[in-house]
């Protein structure tokens, strides 16, 4: 429906279970965010299984747009369920809305121009495809940390493998859930061993990120 306010027609929108909303525009736009911080706002999302080195790679990737001057966010897994999805289980229901909400503010980091970085095991395809779907074309860059099975339970860094082959955690993604590579993902990083370098990974993102403009207005 639209009402009159003014001289101008705006649209009042039911959204889900938010009725009578108004979207309020505001002079400075993301073009504007983004020439103040000469880079471009985007999405880098970084999936794979527990133990495959997302969280490192998202701070060493941190670090090093940092030092190259460029502002970034890491919006990681379990630091968000700490606090604005703390509300949420492991269930397949939540998992799906634990994901949703990281989307949603995702996109709102890439619009105030920043580089924001998910690193979430995000295990289905439809669940990041839908995170992808919130964006324009190509500011979603999706990376794939390719790391087997074995090598992450290895390093099973937070012991969660083992408690997951006792039985003591059920539905664990990897054990008795399952993880859906990405098919099309624009960034894979292969480990075939315990081998590969955080910085060196980092690199490889970031060589993408200047070679598609992020890295200036």
């Amino acid at each position: 429906s639209t009402v009159q306010l003014g001289k101008h027609l705006r649209q009042i929108s039911t959204v889900g279970n938010s009725t009578n909303i108004l979207w309020h525009k505001c002079s400075v736009d993301k073009l504007g965010r983004q020439d103040l911080l000469q880079q471009k706002g985007c999405v880098i999302w970084i999936t794979g299984l527990s133990g495959s080195g997302k969280s490192t790679v998202a701070c060493a990737l941190s670090q090093g747009l940092h030092m190259r001057g460029k502002l970034t966010y890491i919006l990681d897994g379990d630091n968000v369920r700490h606090g604005l999805n703390r509300d949420l289980s492991f269930k397949a229901e939540d998992r799906a809305e634990n994901i949703r909400r990281v989307g949603e503010v995702a996109k709102l980091f890439a619009d105030a121009g920043i580089i924001c970085i998910a690193c979430l095991i995000s295990p289905y395809r439809k669940d990041r495809d839908a995170c992808r779907a919130l964006l324009p074309d190509g500011d979603f860059i999706e990376v794939f940390m390719d790391a087997p099975l074995q090598v992450c339970e290895a390093r099973d860094p937070k012991g969660l493998y083992k408690l997951a082959r006792a039985g003591k955690i059920k539905g664990f993604t990897g054990i008795d859930d399952p993880y859906e590579p990405p098919v099309n993902s624009e960034i894979v990083l292969e480990q075939k061993r315990d081998n590969a370098s955080p910085s060196n990974m980092a690199e490889t993102v970031i060589s993408f990120l200047e070679e598609k403009g992020y890295l200036q207005a």
